[in-house]
């Protein structure tokens, strides 16, 4: 019987056993499925009165208008988190005590703090002490401090995952720490924590959603605040549904975007009319970093770290 590198294959009772646990678990799913619509078709959901209120052009550029406010908190606080991410990853590898323990115990603290806690203290604390932010600002402050402190983690153990020839290579050819932690050990480390990277990214872009809890007029608030209204007949429902299928779609966009980058990253430029390249395999480490210095040096006009 052939075998995998990670697990046995499964035999014939194996595999009698594990389709019938697919089947009985997309059966157990679609009934579940099948309940709720059944449920929100007996108690009316789906009538012509409760979707009308969908029919009015007002109501989608609300819609619209809601998830650009959407988009513009995340956007800054992705960039904000990765920019944060990477400062206190290479804080957190650090030879020197005296910095990496700070910022260690920075980034446990950051991640032990839920997003709506410290929404809460910048919403409702900071006016104690005389400072009042904006809403729009406490969303994207709140999930730049905790999703900057995770991407911190994931940075850091992409650099530590890497064998230790890398950087010992790069230290062969002169660079010091810092010219090998950004020519080297980093862009290995992010192409190969990219999936992970978009995970955090699009649970950054679905946490916006906790804003609407100090009124921040994103998706989830006009949908909250369309299905009140009793002249349209309390569409909560379906405002919901609405708002999910749109938090989808952005979702499914992101990852779409990532997906295209991480295929760009992915690819080794080539140069016109250079031998072909021998494969990774029979490359040694000085021959790859050598390879990404040529490649900075052409972009930067210098291959020397700073």
């Amino acid at each position: 019987m052939s075998s995998s590198v990670l697990y046995d294959v499964p035999g014939p009772r194996a595999i009698a056993r594990n389709r019938i646990i697919g089947v009985v678990v997309v059966l157990v799913v679609a009934a579940v499925i099948g309940f709720l619509v059944w449920r929100l078709a007996v108690t009316g959901q789906f009538s012509a009165e409760k979707w009308n209120a969908f029919t009015y052009t007002r109501i989608w550029e609300q819609f619209l208008m809601a998830a650009g406010r959407t988009l513009a908190a995340f956007a800054v606080a992705a960039v904000g988190a990765l920019a944060l991410g990477f400062i206190l990853a290479i804080g957190r590898l650090s030879d020197h005590a005296w910095v990496r323990v700070p910022v260690a115990a920075v980034v446990e603290f950051l991640r032990a703090v839920p997003v709506l806690v410290t929404m809460f203290l910048l919403y409702y604390g900071m006016p104690v002490l005389g400072v009042r932010i904006e809403g729009y600002w406490v969303v994207v402050i709140a999930l730049i401090v905790y999703n900057g402190s995770v991407l911190a983690e994931v940075i850091r153990a992409g650099v530590e995952s890497l064998p230790r020839g890398q950087s010992e290579a790069g230290y062969a050819l002169g660079l010091g720490k810092s010219g090998v932690m950004r020519l080297v050990l980093l862009p290995q480390a992010i192409r190969a924590m990219m999936p992970v990277i978009i995970a955090q990214l699009v649970v950054t872009l679905k946490d916006t959603a906790l804003g609407f809890i100090i009124t921040y007029e994103e998706l989830l608030f006009y949908a909250k605040y369309l299905g009140s209204q009793n002249s349209l007949d309390r569409p909560i429902v379906q405002a919901t549904i609405v708002a999910g299928i749109i938090y989808i779609g952005l979702c499914l966009a992101l990852s779409g975007v990532a997906k295209l980058v991480e295929k760009r990253l992915s690819r080794t430029p080539g140069t016109p009319g250079a031998a072909p390249a021998r494969p990774l395999q029979e490359r040694t480490d000085t021959e790859l970093i050598a390879t990404q210095l040529r490649a900075s040096s052409k972009d930067s006009g210098t291959g020397r770290g700073f």
